[in-house]
């Protein structure tokens, strides 16, 4: 008995054809805003790769602008077979390839979930490629005459700006680098040279950030020496004052926005997958519904349509015995061909 079998006469049958043609276009519409998101998402990552500290990152927004692309394709086709199904001399040409196109729209389908869970799951190594490469970032933001490293710093002070963030976990981070290059530094002066002879590494390093930390909402002009020394400002105490530099880490802040944006991405990779789902039933329940009708002559005629043949006991058993037939007939086939050398 067949499985989800139902009455189908021609009001009907042009109701399904005129609904799936128009859920395969929202699905290509998907398509296009995943490959332009996809796209956007890879440009995103570029901007600030010099502080991801590997390339896989550009691993899923290449997929995802893939996935796009073949979206468009496998949707756009379908909605063309849903407009011929309305004309048998134009659908006959379609039905022939109509099982292979459904078994490749399933087989997409997992392609589309595995991909969803990509978007969810990058998000961990994100995490670390930031934590990696904004520390690394963090070191070379002086070297501004070394060639590979010379716009590290105009990187890290937009990305500052932009992101409203300040460092790698927080401001402090900047307090363990010495960020401030050798050739602006008076090695006469007393105070560098105690700096540097207290440091056992032989760094300059000093209770400072950037200019790119300073909080322009901040009613106080920025403090952005001196941080932790009260005496060195007036009315002044930085327990417990609001700091007016930002206090939240960049590495936090950039995991929030590409987060968020690998967040929408997946959720719409999702729905798409539940477009092409839904047009998959539908286009079942229309080829079997123009396949089974009772006068093939006369289009106004009753059918009935289905999703499974057989149920689906029957057809899961018919499909492993397929396999082993298959593979039976491989073997004797390789058998014959070992002989055959002998």
């Amino acid at each position: 008995m067949a499985l989800g079998a139902v009455k189908f006469d021609l009001p009907k049958r042009i109701k399904l054809a005129q609904g799936l043609w128009l859920l395969y276009w929202l699905a290509v519409m998907g398509g296009i805003l995943i490959f332009s998101m996809g796209l956007f998402f890879k440009i995103e990552l570029r901007k600030r790769s010099e502080m991801m500290d590997n390339n896989e990152s550009h691993f899923v927004p290449n997929l995802l602008i893939l996935v796009g692309l073949a979206a468009c394709s496998i949707n756009a086709f379908g909605g063309k077979v849903c407009h011929d199904s309305l004309d048998s001399a134009k659908f006959s040409k379609w039905k022939p390839m109509m099982k292979n196109y459904l078994c490749g729209c399933f087989a997409f389908s997992i392609i589309l979930f595995i991909m969803a869970l990509l978007c969810f799951l990058m998000q961990i190594s994100l995490h670390f490629a930031l934590a990696e490469g904004l520390k690394n970032g963090m070191k070379y933001y002086k070297d501004t005459d070394t060639p590979g490293r010379c716009y590290m710093k105009r990187t890290l002070d937009m990305t500052q700006i932009e992101f409203r963030c300040c460092g790698n976990n927080n401001f402090r981070d900047w307090f363990e680098i010495q960020w401030v290059s050798n050739r602006y530094l008076d090695f006469n002066n007393d105070e560098v040279k105690d700096r540097i002879t207290s440091n056992v590494e032989g760094k300059y390093l000093m209770d400072s950030v950037p200019f790119s930390c300073c909080n322009p909402g901040s009613p106080r002009p920025c403090i952005q020496h001196h941080l932790t020394n009260n005496s060195a400002h007036y009315d002044y105490d930085h327990h417990t004052e609001e700091l007016n530099i930002w206090t939240r880490g960049c590495r936090e802040a950039l995991v929030s926005y590409y987060g968020g944006m690998m967040n929408s991405i997946g959720a719409l990779v999702l729905l798409v997958m539940v477009l092409q789902a839904a047009d998959m039933v539908g286009l079942k329940y229309l080829t079997t519904s123009l396949e089974t009708l009772t006068n093939p002559e006369n289009p106004e005629s009753e059918s009935e349509g289905w999703l499974l043949e057989k149920s689906v006991k029957e057809t899961v058993s018919d499909v492993l015995q397929n396999i082993k037939s298959l593979g039976k007939k491989n073997q004797v086939e390789g058998a014959e061909v070992a002989a055959s050398s002998s």
